[in-house]
């Protein structure tokens, strides 16, 4: 068993170091003084005059930090997969929420459950700043604004949606993974397409928030989908990333 845990311990540091070799660590800046650490992923074969998309990554609140490493625990080798490289180019930012902040929300909220989400609120600092970050990002001549995606696990999740809510002009199409949000904010994002992850048996987030979301962004007349895992826990990031067909759904989506 040890030499089991020893082996999986290798192949994750052995990811890890891969991905920080691939992505470019970053640092930016805001016009308001605040800085926000991030990691840069560049087509691979970039080509003068060519336009590609953009995928704006949201990570958990586990992987909060200022090392500007762990943000890419989970995801990030997806975009690295060599097969994937070749066949979908793409700018990919990774930005990484520092420890005392929580993505969309001044603080963590006190409750998880969809209903009682917060409703009303100004834009949290570090979205500031973050919506600075791809504003810059998409003032370049290389990025194609109609293919603009944003995936989010957990607090990245929530994050997801709050992004979606607050700016859907922007999105082509997003990924909530075992997020939630107060359903009634959904109406908002109904020109965005929604792909929704969630695992049943999800004990941190449970998965009413996902349930309820499909069936708002439904109402309200958006194309969403949603996906759960019978007896998936809180990490059903996994199951998703491994989802038949997740990187050809995602790159095929164009603003309507």
């Amino acid at each position: 068993m040890r030499k089991i845990f020893s082996f999986y311990l290798l192949c994750l540091l052995t990811v890890s170091s891969w991905a920080q070799e691939n992505y470019q660590k970053k640092e930016f800046v805001s016009s308001f003084g605040d800085s926000l650490s991030y990691r840069l992923l560049r087509p691979e074969n970039e080509q003068a005059g060519s336009k590609y998309p953009l995928v704006l990554f949201l990570h958990g609140a586990g992987e909060r930090g200022s090392d500007n490493e762990k943000q890419l625990t989970h995801g990030a080798q997806m975009f690295l997969n060599p097969v994937n490289r070749e066949k979908y180019p793409a700018f990919v930012l990774i930005p990484q929420c520092p420890a005392d902040a929580y993505w969309a929300y001044t603080s963590r909220p006190a409750s998880f459950f969809p209903a009682e989400m917060p409703v009303v609120q100004d834009i949290s600092p570090i979205f500031k700043s973050l919506k600075e970050l791809l504003d810059s990002y998409l003032a370049l001549p290389q990025i194609d604004k109609n293919r603009i995606y944003i995936i989010g696990l957990s607090m990245g999740g929530m994050g997801t949606y709050d992004m979606a809510i607050r700016f859907p002009e922007v999105f082509a199409a997003a990924i909530p993974i075992c997020g939630t949000v107060h359903p009634i904010r959904l109406a908002n994002a109904k020109g965005v397409r929604f792909r929704i992850f969630h695992g049943d048996a999800d004990n941190v987030v449970t998965v009413e928030g996902s349930r309820m979301a499909y069936k708002a962004l439904k109402a309200a007349g958006a194309d969403v989908e949603y996906i759960e895992f019978p007896g998936c826990g809180h990490d059903s990031w996994t199951p998703a990333f491994n989802y038949p067909g997740f990187m050809d759904w995602l790159f095929s989506q164009k603003k309507k």
